[in-house]
């Protein structure tokens, strides 16, 4: 659900790799290996999530990788962005999640903020509060 398919090009002329996401519109990165550029592509991804969460749009999910390179989002980034993803879907503001948790309503814009290092255990028990749990798979 998280482990985003790449496509990945070499430039010709430059010689760089051009990563781009199949899931994730207008989402590209670059590196001068390969590997480089699979590192830079996780960046952009989580640059990419910040704009669809300050927007107040659904991140999309990633579709099955099927033998393609892909990039993995970190757990705790995964949290938030389920926790955005069903706060939209069920209709949760903010406020109400606060009201839900016992909390100020700043501290549930430090739960959906990518940079700031939430507990696992609180973005688990917003979800749960929205009938969400999240599941890590490793592979």
């Amino acid at each position: 659900m998280f482990y985003y398919p790449v496509t990945i090009n070499q430039d010709p002329e430059t010689k760089q790799f051009l990563v781009e996401f199949l899931d994730i519109p207008n989402t590209y990165s670059v590196g001068d290996t390969f590997d480089e550029a699979l590192l830079n592509a996780a960046d952009a991804l989580e640059t990419a999530f910040y704009y669809f969460m300050q927007n107040r749009q659904a991140v999309p999910l990633a579709s099955p990788a099927n033998g393609r390179p892909a990039v993995a989002v970190p757990v705790l980034i995964a949290g938030k962005v389920a926790l955005h993803n069903a706060m939209l879907s069920s209709g949760t503001r903010k406020a109400d999640l606060a009201r839900k948790l016992n909390i100020a309503p700043v501290l549930v814009d430090r739960l959906l903020s990518l940079k700031h290092k939430s507990k696992i255990e609180q973005i688990e028990t917003a979800l749960a509060l929205l009938d969400r749990r999240l599941l890590v798979d490793v592979g």
